[in-house]
């Protein structure tokens, strides 16, 4: 879907780690006001709201009535995605722009689940958990051996994933997870869930977010640089075990053709990357599945360095959510348009002009973004 009417305006974030004695509203509030502040505006022109529940909320936490009374806002347009991780937050905020619901979108999410301890491994009433696939841990492995199996992928390559953005994150501050680590140090870690080693998975950590998306025409009248949304694509795949080849998401490379044909560009247009990566083997996919390397050869694609610092395809420069935090992708985007605006101190990449901000909900359904400083 082609999308030239709206750019990002401001951006928030608060300190990452551990909040033990912050709510989660509180701290998507402190993201906002940060957001406000950087947009430059006055909370009276925000007249669009969308807010989005952490895991293991209860009551009110997170949903647009929580945030409004906490910012004190009567947007025109106000709504809650029970899944909000940040691509389909910024779709339905570009989508209540586009559709005259609204101008000018406070996005916001904040999450205490580190502190609050929430069970992310846990049976229920299913085949997979009867399976003994309660984490994500379980079906990533899975996915990781099929890709072994097909195309002679190594872990060693593999671990280049935590590698590379490990080495992004030591000059990040924000980051959680800033000790050097090499790849002898990756493979000496124990497994987790084999083929995975700790480095592979995601922590999980407290922290907030914000985002301000206003009109195209709106945003050049902005203190800071802004970011614009040149594409913007979807895919569900709810059939879930009843596709194809489950594990390796093959559906994934619909929305790399959809929101490439919308922008006009494609994977050498690129200049920076953010997948959502709350294991190494979204990577390894997602690498493929938009065409950065060819299908079965994202593993060599990885050791050659690509990733790394220096290399040709600057991917997850914060860290991502194996080193920096957990935020449901929401940092990506927060570094994504940093690195656009040429924010990001030590580990800022030359002048880049598009980015590629990419998520998935495990094997259930993905969303992709263009972003570029240029409006057209």
């Amino acid at each position: 879907m082609t999308l030239a009417k709206c750019a990002i305006i401001g951006i928030g974030a608060t300190a990452q780690g551990r909040h033990p004695d912050t709510h989660a509203s509180e701290l998507a509030a402190e993201a906002a006001a940060k957001a406000i502040a950087d947009a430059g505006i006055a909370k009276s022109e925000i007249d669009g709201l969308v807010t989005c529940r952490p895991p293991f909320s209860t009551g009110r936490a997170g949903t647009d009535e929580d945030m409004g009374m906490r910012l004190g806002l009567n947007p025109a347009f106000a709504s809650t995605l029970e899944y909000g991780a940040c691509a389909f937050s910024l779709h339905l905020a570009a989508m209540a722009i586009a559709s005259g619901l609204c101008s000018t979108v406070l996005l916001t999410y904040g999450t205490a689940v580190s502190s609050a301890k929430g069970a992310f491994g846990g049976g229920s009433a299913d085949w997979q958990s009867l399976a003994g696939l309660v984490h994500v841990a379980g079906p990533a492995a899975l996915a990781a051996r099929r890709h072994m199996d097909l195309y002679g992928t190594t872990e060693e390559q593999l671990g280049w994933v935590a590698v590379a953005q490990r080495e992004w994150a030591v000059n990040n501050p924000i980051a959680i997870f800033r000790e050097p680590m090499s790849i002898a140090d990756y493979l000496a870690a124990p497994y987790m869930v084999a083929p995975l080693r700790r480095p592979d998975l995601t922590m999980v950590s407290d922290g907030g977010a914000a985002v301000i998306l206003t009109r195209a025409e709106r945003a050049a009248d902005h203190r800071k640089k802004p970011v614009y949304l040149q594409s913007m694509a979807q895919q569900s795949a709810m059939r879930n075990d009843q596709n194809p080849d489950k594990f390796l998401r093959p559906w994934m490379a619909d929305i790399a053709r959809r929101v490439y044909a919308g922008a006009g560009l494609g994977p050498n247009d690129i200049d920076l990357v953010y997948f959502q990566d709350p294991c190494s083997v979204w990577v390894l996919q997602m690498l493929e599945a938009y065409g950065f390397c060819e299908v079965g050869e994202a593993g060599p694609f990885l050791a050659e360095g690509h990733t790394r610092p220096g290399g040709a395809l600057p991917l997850n420069t914060n860290g991502g959510q194996l080193s920096e935090c957990y935020m449901w992708n929401w940092m990506h985007l927060y570094e994504a348009v940093r690195q656009l605006r040429g924010e990001c101190g030590d580990r800022q990449v030359g002048s880049p002009e598009v980015a590629l901000h990419a998520q998935t909900h495990d094997f259930w359904k993905g969303a992709a973004t263009i972003l570029s400083t240029h409006a057209g």
